[in-house]
């Protein structure tokens, strides 16, 4: 049963991911009948530390302070390049059997001492690539708010944080306390979709030097068909030497890579225009609203219609 948390802070922490984790564990809400938490801020010594806003903090707690908690939390960190100190205090702690949280880019910490091998994991969109080209031997799950992996939880960026506390809290105490934690910090109790919803639309990255004039093409014109015999007719090929040859320079197949470009179409679609969604869906090229509804779910988490009351201008 989880009494005792302690956070690890450190130089380059960044204060709002250190504030989840205190907002979430330490404060004293058992007038509402939430049990008490041993809470404590540890560091590796009693210097200053300067965070990653630029003004200092100073933990009252040592890295000592670890070895009793149940549930030891690791705030995100501007520059990750934890010591020798605080790694030997987290291989330790993770040794004896304490469960490790991490916050946004805290899982690169969790990666720095060798504990993401082999185990599923998330970070912030931004940092998903990096942390996966970092510590190739991690599962990275770019899409999810949050992921548990029994012993390490991992919270992707910044706010997600306390959807993955509030996760902790459901474990461990069951949903009526989660539901009290997540009335007082004046959040949802559980949050629809996951961060996908959250990824920024990216150009199309790829080294398709045949295809690109093609690429171009279809972004242009969302709406038309492009089946694989489609697009090798429109590009003077055979559909098999066609597949073949997207897949060598885009990474995926047409169907993949059309699907992909219509829900960003959509998405654009859905935060800047009050356009139906049968409308939106006919215009990029997927038909139907219960088509484009299905892809849209697979893709970013939420349905077309949640997504546009949480992004729409």
């Amino acid at each position: 049963m989880l009494t005792n948390v302690a956070v690890i802070a450190f130089d380059g922490v960044a204060p709002f991911e250190l504030g989840i984790l205190c907002e979430a564990f330490g404060i004293d809400r058992t007038d509402d009948g939430v049990p008490p938490i041993d809470f404590a801020v540890c560091a590796e010594d009693d210097r200053p530390l300067r965070t990653s806003m630029g003004f200092t903090m100073q933990a009252a707690h040592g890295l000592d302070r670890l070895a009793e908690a149940d549930l030891i939390g690791i705030p995100a960190i501007k520059e990750v390049d934890a010591s020798d100190a605080v790694l030997d205090a987290i291989r330790a702690a993770h040794d004896r059997g304490a469960r490790l949280m991490s916050v946004c880019s805290g899982s690169f910490v969790l990666g720095q001492a060798g504990l993401l091998d082999g185990i599923e994991c998330t970070t912030h969109w931004m940092h998903t690539e990096r942390l996966q080209r970092l510590f190739p031997l991690a599962k990275v799950i770019p899409e999810v708010l949050y992921v548990d992996a029994g012993q390490i939880v991992t919270g992707a960026g910044s706010a997600a944080g306390l959807d993955a506390a509030l996760h902790i809290w459901r474990q461990e105490y069951g949903a009526a306390v989660a539901n009290v934690v997540a009335r007082r910090a004046v959040v949802p109790p559980y949050r629809d979709g996951g961060q996908a919803q959250y990824i920024a639309r990216a150009v199309p990255d790829c080294d398709a030097d045949t295809l690109r004039p093609l690429l171009t093409w279809i972004l242009e014109n969302l709406g038309a068909d492009h089946s694989v015999e489609a697009l090798a007719k429109r590009a003077l090929m055979s559909p098999r030497t066609f597949a073949r040859r997207f897949r060598e320079e885009t990474g995926t197949t047409p169907h993949h890579w059309v699907t992909r470009q219509r829900v960003a179409a959509a998405e654009e679609l859905l935060e800047r225009t009050e356009q139906p969604v049968e409308w939106i869906a006919s215009e990029v090229g997927f038909g139907n609203a219960a088509t484009l509804r299905h892809h849209f779910v697979r893709v970013r988490g939420v349905s077309p219609q949640i997504y546009r009351r949480q992004f729409a201008c």
